[in-house]
């Protein structure tokens, strides 16, 4: 399969509008669109999604100064083996 790389603009009714003429026979297409860098403008509806993304733990714990961490962490994964970490980290610390 053959890329093509297009500029184009996304207009006021949030249209993509290809600015270039492609050689290509008629048909269905997949497209992939990356903004401009310079361009990139964080919407405020996408930090509010990427907020709800990662929403706080509730954790109770007698150690005030920890609260805010525990918060602002992600839990284990369920298949997290205490034991086989303790073991890489000895292996990977004398070399073994």
């Amino acid at each position: 399969m053959q890329a093509y790389k297009l500029r184009g603009k996304i207009d006021a009714t949030g249209n993509l509008v290809v600015l270039e003429s492609v050689d290509m026979p008629p048909g269905d297409v997949e497209i992939i669109v990356l903004p401009v860098a310079d361009a990139v403008v964080s919407s405020p509806q996408l930090v509010i999604q990427s907020e709800e993304a990662n929403p706080k733990r509730k954790v109770t714990t007698k150690i005030k100064a920890l609260q805010a961490w525990f918060e602002n962490t992600q839990p284990i994964s369920p298949d997290f083996d205490a034991e086989e970490a303790r073991w890489e980290a000895l292996k990977e610390k004398y070399n073994l």
